[in-house]
């Protein structure tokens, strides 16, 4: 595997890291993670193509850029990658194709099952995309339990638009599945949260899909201002601070769930994955060494045998805004596990995908850090 890194910064391109071995007309995958306003810019993908002439180009729009161990804000990473042994298919839709976003991962996975698959990487819209939904599609279509990993685009803190697209410029409502096969090629995936639950466990007990009404046959919303304080002034922005932990019934481990947005006409909470009626949730918190550890523990999980040759992390944009200044903390975190030889890069997201633990289904986690990696042997 080669690689090469560059940044777009101030508007001008930089080389990251260079290695003079890869060959730019053979590179099979370029990863573009930047801001919204940038890389729909169509420059951005007309200078890329030409770099990369063969290249499978995927972009996605971030609420902040990772390349090592740095965070950036309204810029453009780029990662080439040249794989010597391993191989990739690319598929693509969007979300007016299917009737649900079940049926667009379903879709997905099905163009990709072939023999050989070794992972699926996904990069989603953040905003038109269930991503409950399209994990479930994955997963239906998945007997193998081939890993499935990834994230949903990012728009900042605004929440507004995320733009994501293949071999053209990016727009609104796409979902790109990129297929890693080759006995050759070592994938490993981390994911882990690091927040603290407190208050009493309570049970879901009406809610459509990703829209919350009532905990505990009460106003869920009316409910969760109760815990917040003086936080409810900043409210809905207050909200990535507390998100909720979720126990689905008959599951063992929990996921979060991050709110996207609140209605107080209809006092509703809307979340960015499904909250299943009977499930149980609790109030969660910052705890930042433990933000920051769980970094390191997801990095450890993602760590094989052999020497990571590329990392891509994908973490929740609740996490960046609660780190805040300590932001990069996490991502050195990372690092010092990987060490000085892996390429770094990724996103913060407004969903990060994965499974649990190896050969288990994937699931849509919120306000964790996520990490993929790959290494030819």
């Amino acid at each position: 595997m080669r690689i090469n890194q560059h940044h777009y910064i101030n508007k001008v391109w930089k080389d990251y890291s260079i290695n003079p071995s890869l060959d730019t007309q053979k590179c099979q995958l370029v990863l573009a993670f930047g801001s919204p306003a940038l890389i729909v810019d169509p420059e951005i993908y007309n200078h890329l193509k030409v770099k990369y002439p063969a290249a499978n180009i995927v972009f996605s729009s971030t609420s902040g850029e990772i390349i090592d161990d740095n965070v950036y804000d309204d810029t453009i990473v780029v990662t080439a990658i040249e794989l010597a042994h391993a191989t990739i298919t690319c598929s693509n839709t969007h979300i007016k194709k299917h009737n649900n976003s079940f049926e667009s991962g379903a879709y997905l996975m099905q163009e990709l099952n072939k023999p050989g698959l070794k992972c699926v990487f996904i990069i989603s819209d953040g905003t038109f995309i269930n991503g409950s939904e399209l994990v479930a599609g994955f997963n239906a279509n998945n007997p193998g339990h081939v890993p499935v990993t990834g994230g949903m685009a990012g728009d900042a803190d605004r929440f507004s638009s995320t733009f994501t697209s293949i071999n053209a410029v990016p727009s609104q409502g796409n979902v790109i599945a990129i297929g890693f096969y080759g006995d050759g090629l070592s994938v490993y995936h981390g994911s882990c949260g690091g927040w603290d639950e407190f208050g009493p466990e309570r049970t879901i007990t009406k809610a459509d899909k990703n829209v919350l009404f009532e905990i505990d046959g009460s106003n869920a919303l009316d409910l969760y201002k109760q815990y917040l304080g003086d936080y409810v002034k900043e409210l809905p922005g207050s909200a990535l601070l507390f998100p909720l932990s979720l126990k689905l019934s008959g599951a063992d481990n929990t996921l979060v769930r991050t709110i996207l947005s609140i209605d107080e006409d209809k006092k509703i909470m809307t979340f960015a994955g499904d909250l299943p009626v009977g499930s149980k949730v609790r109030l969660m918190k910052a705890n930042f060494e433990k933000l920051i550890n769980a970094s390191s523990s997801a990095a450890e999980d993602a760590t094989g045998a052999h020497k990571v040759e590329l990392a891509v992390l994908v973490s929740c944009v609740g996490r960046k805004l609660v780190l805040n200044d300590r932001t990069d903390e996490e991502l050195m975190a990372a690092k010092e596990i990987f060490g000085d030889k892996t390429a770094i890069t990724g996103f913060y997201s407004y969903g990060e995908l994965s499974p649990f633990n190896k050969g288990t289904q994937c699931e849509l986690h919120n306000q964790t850090m996520t990490i993929t990696t790959f290494t030819e042997n």
